[in-house]
């Protein structure tokens, strides 16, 4: 096995182009360009290096809580 390292942009044969999130001894969580965020298990994952940049990703934006309304 590589010495991955998080943030490291690999590619995985079943789901494409990621960029990797944790990486130890037991797990490896790889957030996918197209299928989102997968866990893999460190021993089994086969992966690969690429130099294909990361998509830009618009930040989730939080719902804004509703203002109470004051009857009198």
């Amino acid at each position: 096995m590589k010495g991955w390292s998080k943030g490291d942009r690999v590619t995985q044969p079943t789901y494409g182009p990621g960029t990797l999130v944790e990486v130890n001894e037991h797990h490896t969580v790889i957030d996918f360009d197209e299928h989102g965020r997968r866990v893999f298990s460190t021993r089994l994952v086969s992966l690969s290096a690429t130099s294909e940049p990361a998509p830009h990703k618009a930040s989730a934006k939080r719902a804004k809580k509703k203002k109470a309304e004051v009857k009198a």
